[in-house]
């Protein structure tokens, strides 16, 4: 455990919290490197096949964040991924993967600060749970 390095996916709207994530590295804020981002153009595309793939692909968090509710550039994006997500987050724990390993939140473009915490709140959530160790029919299916 001690040399455990998570892998940390982060689906992120293109025009609010990509740019948030991009202003905090221009803004030198330090967060976990490996978390891998992954732009998307609204949160509302995120379909939760996405994270559930991220997840049998090794992935041992996954977060998606997007524009404040709201806020979206395309009117309603946000509002139908927090409809998916919330199921989701219900669905992964039949599928044996902690809540927790899963986050939705909003940031919008000039939040690079609240993008870091978030960040590093996720990254502290993973090293505190460990890796993911999925089980039976997801474990079965990932080594195919």
């Amino acid at each position: 455990m001690a040399d455990f390095k998570p892998k940390i996916v982060a689906f992120l709207c293109n025009w609010c919290s990509y740019e948030g994530a991009d202003k905090a590295g221009g803004q030198k804020l330090n967060y976990y490197a490996g978390i891998k981002i992954i732009r998307v153009m609204c949160s509302g595309r995120v379909d939760p096949y996405f994270v559930l793939k991220a997840f049998r692909e090794g992935a041992d968090g996954v977060m998606v964040l997007g524009c404040h509710p709201g806020d979206c550039h395309y009117r309603k994006g946000n509002i139908s991924a927090l409809k998916r997500m919330r199921l989701l987050e219900k669905m992964i724990v039949q599928f044996g993967v902690e809540r927790e390993r899963f986050m939705l939140d909003w940031i919008s473009a000039g939040e690079s600060e609240k993008f870091q915490k978030t960040a590093e709140k996720m990254t502290s959530r993973i090293l505190n749970l460990g890796p993911l160790k999925l089980e039976g029919y997801v474990k079965r299916k990932a080594a195919q």
